[in-house]
């Protein structure tokens, strides 16, 4: 079990070496910088920008630039915001836990949505119920996040005036992300439920007399909750996209919001640390996923010796 956390956390630095080096490349390409939004209203001379660009390092071979950044990443300093001028760390630990709010009550959300649903479209295969589910979770999962945002502030603030379209209400941004991944992982859970109902060990309970809601809820589940955390691991990539997308939207004061408008200034010490921190809690998200599904399936558990933990 060491051993694997070790090694997944060794990972972690290719990872960041990789992903922070092709950002750095990325931005290179822009057709301006930060200076030139800085002056874009006050017609600054030339000079005046060359000396803004040497005061902000921009005027450095890009490798150097780069370099610089790593030898202050590895004693913890992110650098000064191009635009702000404050600390990019403090500005990062601002707007982070609004974030990790919106996700939590996201996940929250759907998972007290998902499951449900799950078990009655499968329970009810192909009878009414099961098609009305999956025809709106078809229609979820079809929809990009911006555009269920887009509806639900035409519908629930514009026309039936029930919450505000901007601000920090946590309803809005977190029913969008909710429809998508709900939508998912409704279907994901009743193929996983209509899986597991056909094993012997199911139709045996059945054959001995045990009730279906007993089956469900003391076997099925469990297998059902494995599958969900495995699932939330792998939607955390995307949800940590999408809630860029959906703090913009909805304005909500997060680090997606930051991102966007840091990519919008070219506040590159802004976007590596977005880059760098998101990859860090992406890592570390799916392994804390790994280490419960350890925990709960002992199938894996039993193949310990095998070297995979």
């Amino acid at each position: 079990m060491k051993k694997y956390i070790l090694s997944r956390l060794v990972q972690l630095i290719p990872i960041l070496f990789g992903i922070t080096f092709l950002t750095f490349g990325m931005m290179q390409f822009a057709a301006d910088d930060a200076v030139d939004v800085i002056y874009e209203q006050g017609g600054a001379s030339e000079e005046v920008k060359a000396a803004k660009r040497a005061e902000l390092g921009l005027d450095k071979p890009f490798l150097v630039q780069y370099l610089n950044w790593l030898k202050g990443m590895a004693v913890g300093d992110m650098g000064r915001s191009f635009i702000s001028g404050k600390l990019v760390f403090e500005t990062f630990a601002e707007k982070l836990p609004a974030t990790f709010e919106l996700m939590t009550v996201s996940i929250l959300l759907t998972i007290f949505i998902a499951t449900p649903l799950g078990i009655l479209a499968a329970v009810n295969q192909n009878k009414f119920l099961d098609y009305v589910i999956r025809i709106f979770s078809f229609i979820g999962n079809s929809m990009p996040n911006f555009f269920v945002g887009l509806l639900l502030i035409y519908f629930l603030a514009l026309k039936l005036n029930l919450l505000p379209i901007i601000g920090q209400n946590i309803v809005m941004p977190a029913l969008t992300l909710t429809i998508a991944m709900g939508a998912k992982y409704t279907r994901q859970i009743r193929a996983v439920v209509l899986e597991e109902l056909e094993k012997p060990y199911v139709l045996g309970a059945k054959s001995r007399g045990i009730k279906n809601f007993t089956i469900l809820t003391k076997s099925v589940l469990r297998s059902t909750l494995i599958m969900i955390i495995t699932l939330l691991a792998l939607s955390m990539g995307s949800l940590l996209g999408g809630t860029a997308i959906v703090e913009t939207i909805f304005m909500w004061d997060g680090v997606g919001k930051m991102a966007v408008d840091a990519i919008l200034m070219r506040d590159y010490p802004i976007i590596q640390a977005y880059v760098a921190w998101m990859a860090i809690i992406y890592v570390l998200i799916n392994l804390a996923a790994d280490l419960l599904y350890y925990r709960l399936d002992p199938r894996v558990r039993y193949g310990e010796g095998s070297g995979k933990f």
